[in-house]
């Protein structure tokens, strides 16, 4: 950590406290719905609320983000944070189970409006406070710690379980989030404000320029497309993650916890297996395909610490692509244009997450969750084989040297 500077420091502390504090909420809001209706369709209910608002708002939001002062927006939304995971407490205080649920759903849906924009800022922030030849370790570590809180949370929240009702864990999310605002404002002040015309043409203009020049990369594009696939997958696993343990393998919501926080453990290791690898093409196909076949390998398993295993194998494989694919793209856009570019990237990655959720949601399909987990893993497994062996030699990859800042458009 010395080698950083203080300010990634500073959003690096950030990120660690809102993680913990948004996954013992996450946690907490999939077993409380799952225990009032028992019913997968709500839980995918739920994520689609979740979801819906934030692409509608991605969407269109993207020329807005380039006029911004980062630092100071990513602080105020950690603010919303905390007062939005009140409400399912004061949803549960009225003492209905409508109650409860209404709080679920405004606490989904303000979530899902406010984390696109602190994502784009937040990864577009970085190269502003990273040299271009920390950004992959930069990018390996901000991951790996957040996902280690991933862990922690739910081991504290299991610990908690033991002798708390459900509903107060909220309250700890919400001070985290409040703590992890006064982390982020140690970030000094280093974007500038542009100051912009903001007529109705102007909007479309900056917002036809933003989706264009995305599809002039294609190398960016291929990794957003790919990166999608996980996301894809992302979204089916929250739908089936709590009817698979708790219904198939018939565990306990300590061993659900535990599988959560498997994951997060594993990407601990991977970032410190990464560093020891060589940075390239072959480490990074092969990070997305291990990737893909830990859920193929869920299709196979009857114990859930088998099921543990798979989750903490996943993990242990997807910083080799997230990470360097992250830093290439980082590195490879226009900087000028490199917020808006975030946001036009996440929401690529996004919309396939809702896709994965009606996919493992939906009646029509009429597939069992061991089904699901092999199908998801195919659609990332797949094309990563097919990159790594068969995509054409003359494809290069861009993950060593450092690019200039400004990528010629071809």
């Amino acid at each position: 950590m010395k080698k950083y500077s203080p300010a990634f420091k500073a959003l690096w502390a950030g990120e660690i406290i809102s993680e913990f504090g948004g996954a013992a909420g996450g946690i907490i809001n999939g077993l409380l719905l799952y225990e009032l209706t028992g019913s997968k369709e709500w839980m995918g209910a739920l994520w689609l609320i979740y979801f819906i608002p934030s692409l509608i708002l991605q969407g269109i939001s993207a020329p807005f983000l380039n006029h911004v002062i980062k630092e100071k927006v990513i602080r105020k939304i950690q603010l919303v944070r905390a007062g939005a995971y009140l409400l399912p407490l004061i949803g549960y205080a009225i003492g209905t189970d409508v109650g409860t649920i209404t709080g679920l759903i405004l606490l989904q849906c303000l979530l899902g409006l406010v984390q696109p924009i602190y994502a784009s800022l937040s990864f577009s922030l970085l190269p502003e406070i990273c040299n271009e030849k920390e950004l992959v370790d930069a990018n390996g570590l901000l991951d790996a710690t957040i996902r280690l809180m991933s862990f922690l949370a739910p081991g504290a929240v299991s610990l908690l379980l033991l002798f708390s009702p459900i509903h107060l864990i909220y309250g700890l999310s919400a001070l985290m989030f409040l703590l992890s605002y006064f982390a982020l404002a140690r970030i000094p002040q280093l974007s500038a404000k542009r100051v912009a015309t903001w007529t109705r043409k102007f909007w479309w203009a900056e917002l036809v320029e933003g989706y264009r020049s995305i599809f002039q990369f294609r190398h960016l594009l291929r990794l957003t497309l790919l990166s999608s696939t996980v996301q894809f997958a992302v979204g089916a696993a929250m739908v089936i993650s709590v009817p698979f343990i708790r219904g198939d393998l018939g565990g306990h919501a300590w061993e659900y916890a535990i599988f959560s926080g498997a994951f997060p453990v594993g990407y601990a290791l991977g970032v410190i297996l990464l560093a020891k690898l060589p940075k390239g093409k072959q480490t990074m196909y092969l990070g997305l395909i291990g990737g893909g076949l830990s859920f193929v390998l869920l299709f196979f398993v009857h114990s859930i610490p088998l099921a543990w295993m798979c989750e903490l194998f996943g993990g242990l494989m997807f910083p080799m692509f997230n990470a360097q694919s992250a830093a290439a793209f980082q590195r490879e856009a226009p900087r000028d244009r490199l917020t808006q570019l975030s946001a036009v990237r996440l929401l690529l990655l996004r919309v396939t997450m809702p896709l994965g959720i009606l996919f493992a949601s939906t009646a029509v399909f009429d597939l069992t969750t061991r089904q699901t987990y092999a199908i998801i893993g195919l659609v990332i497994l797949l094309p990563g084989l097919f990159y790594l062996l068969v995509a054409p030699a003359t494809v290069k990859s861009k993950l060593h040297a450092p690019q200039d800042h400004q990528l010629k458009e071809r």
